[in-house]
């Protein structure tokens, strides 16, 4: 790589955002925060924005462009635009890059790709099926495989993995509309909640994130608020889980992939705590910052945080995973009497491209640490510019 003067060429970074899902909003927003981040003088930056009916487009990389405004949330549109056409993956692996294609002309390159950084959150981008296509164009990318990213995305096979792997899960079922729906379907699936046996209960969809969809049922005896709960989430999902609540403090640890095989490494322990009655959910995580305050580093013993971080390397290794991941636990002191510090720790979930604002949990985490988000996303790019696609 050699620009016209002779000298080394800055690294291209395809910054990609937006999205099909239902956090196509809060991925603009993360794309904000790690479009400031970026260093310009270190690395030539692309941002490439998807509608939510999927088109690519070359969108403006300012970052003031995609910040939140209050409480709307940003969108790509087919107005986003700054050039004509849809923007493809090359299928040249021997020469990674990008191709618009314009409506009325013949495609144009746009240029050589040395790695893509996907701000997808949700289906359809932190899902595997992203990952899966830059594998199959030969482009190096931010973050985990296809495997990882699938399995971390469906909490049910996330937690039929960690509970083989010897994690601690909340108990759960797994349940369809075709469950719940019908003649015999509401009695049939109460039952099955009741066979969990503790409340409160939480629904959710399978394969969705920033907490959409997600409803607090403290009666799983009252059919018709378990059924709406239901509903609700498979407007997100059609699998959906009913999970046990599990008390304990909310802690939350990240890891950051080592390079060359190099075993990954754990952040200092955050915590969530929620004012009132509430839950961690998409309104007190994204539009009320008054509804929770998220503490790092949290106060914890020093032998409980530092299983949690012990913990928190053994999952990311134990699903595969890649590049980064947030690891979010629950904390019961004295759950566990022969645990370090008496504490039971239960596995919530793996979040394989977690919300990446500088006020979110993974970049506080890591600042607490003592890598600035800047050095931050700059480390992230190394480790996947230094990483090979395909088979590894």
């Amino acid at each position: 790589m050699s620009s016209p003067a002779g000298g080394a060429r800055r690294p291209r970074v395809a910054v990609l955002f937006g999205g099909r899902s239902g956090e196509h909003g809060i991925s603009c927003v993360t794309a904000s925060g790690v479009l400031a981040a970026l260093d310009r003088e270190r690395y030539d930056v692309v941002a490439v924005g998807i509608t939510r009916s999927g088109a690519w487009l070359l969108v403006d990389d300012d970052p003031a462009v995609w910040r939140l405004r209050g409480r709307d949330l940003p969108e790509v549109t087919d107005a986003s635009a700054v050039q004509p056409g849809h923007v493809l993956p090359a299928t040249d692996s021997a020469a990674p890059g990008l191709v618009r294609v314009p409506a009325d002309g013949a495609p144009v390159p746009v240029g050589d790709v040395d790695v893509v950084l996907p701000l997808l959150h949700g289906p359809y981008g932190e899902d595997g099926t992203v990952q899966g296509l830059l594998e199959l164009a030969g482009t190096r990318y931010v973050g985990s495989g296809v495997l990882a990213s699938a399995a971390c995305m469906d909490k049910h096979t996330m937690k039929v993995l960690l509970a083989h792997a010897g994690f601690a899960v909340a108990d759960w079922v797994l349940l369809q509309p075709s469950d719940w729906r019908g003649e015999d379907g509401p009695a049939a699936t109460a039952r099955r909640v009741k066979e969990l046996g503790s409340a409160p209960v939480f629904v959710k969809p399978s394969r969705a994130g920033s907490s959409l969809g997600i409803t607090r049922v403290d009666d799983p005896a009252d059919t018709e608020a378990l059924l709406a709960a239901l509903d609700t989430a498979a407007e997100h999902d059609p699998r959906v889980l009913v999970e046990v609540g599990v008390s304990g403090r909310e802690v939350e640890c990240g890891v950051l992939g080592g390079a060359d095989g190099a075993t990954p490494t754990a952040s200092v322990c955050g915590e969530i705590v929620v004012h009132g009655d509430g839950f961690y959910d998409f309104e007190a995580k994204y539009l009320d910052g008054s509804a929770v305050d998220l503490v790092a580093p949290a106060d914890l013993p020093d032998d409980v945080a530092a299983h949690v971080r012990e913990r928190s390397v053994a999952a990311f290794a134990a699903l595969g995973c890649e590049g980064l991941a947030r690891v979010d636990w629950f904390v019961e002191p004295g759950g566990d009497p022969d645990a370090p510090g008496g504490a039971r720790l239960v596995l919530n979930e793996l979040n394989t491209m977690p919300g990446f604002t500088a006020t979110s949990m993974y970049p506080v985490l890591w600042d607490s640490t003592g890598v600035d988000y800047p050095e931050l996303v700059d480390r992230l790019l190394r480790l996947a510019l230094s990483r090979p696609t395909g088979l590894r």
